[in-house]
């Protein structure tokens, strides 16, 4: 038996993963991050807007994170784990909480808001976004792009058909329809490099749609391949791709 791979899946296999922080994988995995710094945009968006709502919050660790958050802020999440870490990250900050169902229906009426903000929302509801935003409001969103950690994906479930359901061009579709306009588009693939099998292990319990139905057991003889890869050449290497877009609302 090869202890170092049973203890290293063993450990990422018993670790909470409720939030959107990875601060586990210090040390094991890395990641580069986009050149336009979402954080800091998101910062100077929320200084101009009177009531802003942040989409599938996730923990709330990078609303939490802005310096300073407009007047009237909700954030909105649906996975009852990060809900309740939302709740303790955000709500000491005078930021409003409120639990979504999985139907696209956000909570606030009609063009009143100023700022629509979503980091890696799994799904945009783009005609709700539309609908809440009053004429001029920005919708700020870095989004997960088309093939994302494709060679991870592909390293359990081999070849892929191609889906363009992340694409930029479906995005910018989507936000026309919905009355916005696309004032900024940007991508960038990024390396990603994981340097245990547990770094793996914890990623894909994580970010769950790498690899739909991941569990350690039935992964793993492809867990093992991935262990001795890693200790051969010292990492395990794929690309994230990310793109930012930002709209504004079309006069009514």
């Amino acid at each position: 038996m090869d202890r170092e791979f049973e203890d290293l899946v063993a450990e990422a296999a018993a670790v909470p993963v409720d939030g959107w922080d990875f601060a586990w994988l210090d040390g094991r995995a890395t990641e580069e991050r986009p050149s336009w710094g979402y954080a800091r945009l998101l910062a100077a968006r929320m200084a101009e807007a009177g009531v802003a709502l942040d989409v599938q919050t996730g923990g709330g660790e990078v609303l939490a994170g802005v310096g300073r958050r407009a007047p009237l802020t909700v954030a909105v999440e649906s996975w009852p784990p990060n809900l309740a870490r939302a709740s303790v990250n955000l709500r000491p900050l005078g930021v409003h909480v409120v639990a979504a169902g999985d139907v696209p229906r956000l909570p606030l009426r009609a063009g009143t808001v100023d700022l629509v903000s979503a980091r890696h929302p799994v799904t945009t509801w783009w005609d709700e976004i539309g609908r809440v935003l009053r004429p001029g409001g920005t919708f700020l969103s870095q989004q997960v792009g088309q093939a994302t950690m494709a060679e991870l994906t592909e390293f359990f479930l081999g070849p892929q058909p191609v889906d363009d359901s992340r694409s930029t061009g479906r995005a910018v579709a989507a936000a026309e329809r919905a009355g916005m306009d696309v004032v900024d588009l940007r991508s960038e693939s990024l390396l990603a490099e994981f340097h245990d099998v547990g770094a793996v292990v914890y990623f894909l319990r994580k970010v769950v749609w790498t690899v739909p139905g991941f569990e350690v057991d039935r992964y793993r003889d492809r867990l093992r391949a991935m262990h001795e890869r890693i200790r051969e050449g010292g990492s395990f290497q794929a690309y994230t791709k990310r793109f930012l877009v930002e709209t504004r609302k079309r006069p009514a």
